[in-house]
């Protein structure tokens, strides 16, 4: 049984900084790609970053490249985004999820954590 939990969300205003953390466990991620999704209310779920377990490299949305780092820490089976500069627009619930290596979809999903940016 995979199950992944994120933590770190919460309220802050513009420009600053907050670090969300997915642990992952009930599998070795070897061959497979991890992600960061989030979802505005009325919006549609969106990619933000992910990293390729095995290898580090990573991949990130338009709208957050150079403000999000995500990276992971083998030692510890967990995946983090760090969010500096924080705009109103990154406000949603922010999802980790797992899938395998050149798979489209995204197999096992976390509850969500919420990330509030007031102005």
């Amino acid at each position: 049984q995979v199950q992944l939990a994120e933590s770190g969300g919460g309220m802050v205003h513009v420009g600053e900084s907050l670090r969300l953390s997915c642990s992952v466990s009930g599998r070795t991620l070897i061959n497979y790609a991890m992600g960061w999704l989030r979802q505005a209310p009325g919006k549609d779920r969106e990619f933000v970053a992910a990293i390729l377990w095995s290898e580090g490299r990573t991949a990130y949305a338009d709208s957050v490249k150079g403000r999000f780092i995500i990276s992971r820490d083998a030692t510890k089976n967990t995946v983090s985004l760090q969010m500096n500069n924080l705009k109103p627009e990154d406000t949603a619930v922010y999802y980790c999820a797992v899938k395998p290596r050149g798979a489209t979809d995204y197999s096992y999903w976390g509850q969500g954590t919420q990330v509030t940016v007031s102005s």
